[in-house]
């Protein structure tokens, strides 16, 4: 998975510099960003603190992990039915 470019520290201030009034197309110019790239942005963070944020990514980081096991063991089982001549 691509990394981004900012932090979340970095989408956080950019969204809240938008809500206090800079307008759209402003932040997007000064900041690098496409229109369509701030807009998934504000969905995924909108209304979020840092500590918000923070615990979202560790969430993530932390479901991706478990699905990985879950795939690993799946997997196991599989080699096992195989080894042992169940279907």
């Amino acid at each position: 998975m691509r990394k981004s470019r900012f932090t979340e520290a970095r989408i956080i201030g950019i969204l809240k510099k938008q809500e206090a009034g800079m307008p759209t197309a402003g932040a997007c110019r000064k900041h690098g960003l496409s229109p369509a790239t701030f807009y998934r942005l504000k969905a995924k963070y909108g209304g979020m603190d840092l500590s918000d944020a923070r615990r979202l990514k560790q969430l993530e980081d932390e479901n991706a992990k478990l699905k990985r096991l879950l795939a690993d063991t799946m997997l196991d089982n599989v080699v096992l039915k195989d080894l042992l001549g169940k279907p």
